[in-house]
């Protein structure tokens, strides 16, 4: 289900920013997009994801530039991933990056969301089990790349990213 998503387009989903400001998929577009789906409520793995994720984010920034992609954090909980309980969380990972945003969604978008990225999750007894995955855009909003686990080694993140951001196929990226 996930791989079966690379190359497809997302849509132009409507969010909420922790800040509470209306954005939409397409405010993003010009720049790849690193996607993380998690649920605020999560105990454990939402959280270590997350953290793993940024000191990637960090190394990406430091040989990408600053401002060359953008990552948003969505909550896929929509009762409880409020732009409040977003907000809260990136506090709690301590992720307070330029161009990171965490993001809300009603129950529609979030069911489109979810079924055009390939993400899988379903509710259990201590919260949801779902798929630990990254999704990384184009430009354009097309799916490049799916990135699995919990944990990120850098180059997981930085080597896509690096092929969107100079138009380099991943056979050249040995080269660079």
């Amino acid at each position: 289900l996930s791989q079966d998503a690379v190359g497809r387009r997302l849509g132009d989903y409507r969010f909420t920013a922790a800040d509470g400001r209306q954005v939409r998929l397409s405010d993003f577009r010009g720049k790849p997009v690193v996607l993380s789906l998690v649920y605020s409520s999560c105990y454990r793995i939402c959280s270590m994801t997350t953290r793993s994720l940024a000191k990637a984010v960090k190394t990406a920034r430091s040989v990408l530039g600053g401002d060359s992609f953008v990552v948003l954090t969505v909550g896929f909980d929509t009762p409880v991933d409020t732009p409040e309980a977003m907000r809260a969380f990136s506090e709690k990972q301590g992720v307070h990056v330029e161009g990171w945003y965490f993001l809300s969604g009603d129950a529609g978008t979030l069911a489109a969301l979810t079924r055009d990225a390939g993400f899988a999750f379903q509710a259990s007894p201590k919260g949801f089990d779902h798929l630990l995955q990254t999704t990384v855009l184009d430009g354009e909003g097309r799916i490049y790349k799916q990135i699995y686990g919990e944990m990120f080694e850098p180059p997981w993140v930085v080597e896509p990213l690096k092929q969107l951001v100079f138009g380099t196929s991943p056979d050249d990226s040995a080269l660079t």
